[in-house]
This record gives C-alpha cells, structure tokens and sequence, in this order.
C-alpha cells in the first residue's frame, strides 16, 4: 500500500515545534512519509542543540512526486532563513519565511500529490498582525474557502466554537441562523467522510443558564429556532444547554462533539479534560489541516522539556488515512 506524504510547515522558527517535532519521530514509526518544510541551516543548529542525531534528505519541491520517501531520514525542503542561533526572539523578520513556507506546502496540496497537511504556530501579533483571527482564517484566505470550522478532536469528545478568536464583545453580533447551521453540516460532513461514523451534536447557548435581562435572547431568538429547524430535518443536534453543565461527566457521555459560540466557551473545558490529547483540524478546506493544540511557547525554547503529544496525535491521525 502506498501512503501519502504528510506536508508539515514547520511556522515560526522561533517555537518548540522543531523540539516536538524531533521527539515525534522518536516516539513512533510512522507509514507516511513525513516532509518537513523548514529552513535546513536553522534546523541543524536546533538539532545540535537539542541534542537530536538524525540525518536528512533534501527534497527539490518543484520535483517532489518524483522521490520515493520514507521516515529514515528527515525529508526536508528547505526554505532559506538567516538566523545565527538555535532560538531567538520572536520578530516580523521571519514573516517572508513563514510565508514562503506556506507557499511551497499549497503548490504541493494543489497538486493533489496529497491532502495531509500539518502546521506549526505562529505568532499572531507579528506574522497575522491583526489580519486574520488566527491560522484557520489564514489558509481559509488562502485557499478562497468560505465556508470552515475549527474543530478541536479527541476520539471521546471534540468542540467546534462558532466563532474563533474574536473579542467576546462581537461575539453575539455574529451569531446568526445560517452561521450556525453552516459550522454544523461542515461537522456532520466531517464525521462521516472521515471517521465513518455519525455525529451527535450538543449545542451550548451564548448566556448563562440560556436567560437573558436584556429583551432580545439570543438563546430564544436564534438558536433553538434554528436547533428545531435542524431536528425536523433528521440531523441529530440537541440543545441549546447551558455551557456550565453541558460538560459534565454524565451530559458529555450523550454527545461526540460540543458546538459553542465562542472560543473559550468549550475550548476551556476540553483542554483541562484531554490536555495535549487534542488536534486542532479545519474542517471546509480542499485538504485535511492539523495544527497541535499549542502555541509558540517562548519561555520554553531550547529546554527540551516540551510535550509532543498533540504532535504525535496529529501524525497518527493523519498516518492512519
């Protein structure tokens, strides 16, 4: 059988994702080709740092249907990067990089070579600079998707927060019908394609306890009409509940995924359940997307204490489709 390669965009230099990338490979042999794309200079001073001996494959990435590829070597394209030592700052100077980077990993994807793809963070403050909300509207930019889904998974239970990383005070001037019957098919569709099996939907209303003082409820006005409208339509959606109990052991048991309005609303709760145990994946796009549920992670570069887990979970994940 012949797997295909899972692209990954290493992001911001400046990050321990090169650390857990390492320990990944490490950790598990994967089926997979996995094709690092990085700056070859950069990753050799963070390898001698980090103390990580691996050889590695240089890939042309103009050619790349034409290499047979395996794990025994790291397989990298290298995009050039002028940096001196192993970990720096967190600057804009690495923004043409980051970029590039990206470039090269969508001419691939294009192609239809494969449709796996993973991301490393990066910093929202210098390489998004207010732009986009987060990476998910990045590659939804670029790739001329309109309609997508963040989507944080683990087998057990996954979230979809209806709106990402938006101020809490816009939150309910986005919140609409058509919104949320869009998160939720792009689910339904995801579930099916991809998992082979059905969703069970939980849907977490915008106020405590689904009340409101003010006159207009959005919880009464919006998402249960909408929520009855889908249930006559055969989709399996439940709710609106209240956010402070839906998580509870016996309540989340009856569901496999838990849409909320906004990203804190079910991201907290899932992270202190499952921890690094989770894959943040972009539904909506031509390709599958993962990026590992952490950011860049400053205060512990080069200290080879990071956890590969989200990593490992992500790889899996894609290794097995």
């Amino acid at each position: 059988m012949v797997y295909k390669p899972i692209i990954v965009v290493a992001g911001e230099p400046n990050s321990i994702f090169s650390e857990i990338f390492f320990k990944s490979l490490r950790h598990k042999k994967f089926k997979s080709p996995i094709v690092l794309i990085a700056s070859q200079k950069l990753i050799k001073l963070q390898m001698k740092k980090l103390k990580v001996n691996k050889k590695i494959r240089l890939i042309e990435h103009l050619f790349f249907e034409k290499y047979k590829l395996d794990n025994k070597k790291i397989n990298l394209i290298d995009v050039r990067f002028n940096q001196k030592k192993a970990f720096d700052e967190i600057t804009n100077k690495s923004n043409k990089y980051i970029t590039k980077s990206f470039d090269i990993a969508l001419k691939i994807l294009n192609k239809k070579i494969t449709n796996k793809f993973i991301n490393g963070p990066v910093s929202k403050k210098f390489f998004l600079k207010k732009k986009y909300l987060g990476i998910t509207e990045y590659l939804a930019h670029r790739t001329k998707s309109r309609n997508f889904a963040m989507l944080i998974y683990n087998k057990e239970l996954s979230v979809c927060p209806l709106t990402t990383h938006l101020p809490i005070k816009k939150v309910s001037k986005i919140i609409n019908k058509d919104l949320i019957k869009s998160k939720i098919k792009l689910v339904e569709v995801f579930f099916k394609t991809h998992l082979k099996e059905k969703s069970k939907i939980a849907i977490t209303g915008l106020n405590p306890h689904c009340e409101s003082i003010d006159n207009f409820n959005e919880d009464e006005k919006i998402i249960k009409p909408t929520v009855k409208n889908l249930i006559k339509s055969n989709h399996k959606i439940f709710g609106p509940f209240a956010a402070d109990t839906i998580f509870l052991k016996k309540n989340r048991k009856k569901y496999n995924v838990i849409i909320g309005m906004y990203h804190d609303q079910v991201l907290t709760p899932i992270k202190t359940l499952f921890e690094y145990d989770a894959i943040n994946i972009t539904l909506g796009l031509p390709f599958i997307r993962i990026s590992p549920d952490h950011g860049p992670n400053e205060r512990m570069l080069g200290k080879n204490k990071s956890n590969p887990l989200s990593l490992i979970k992500a790889l899996t994940f894609l290794d097995s489709r």
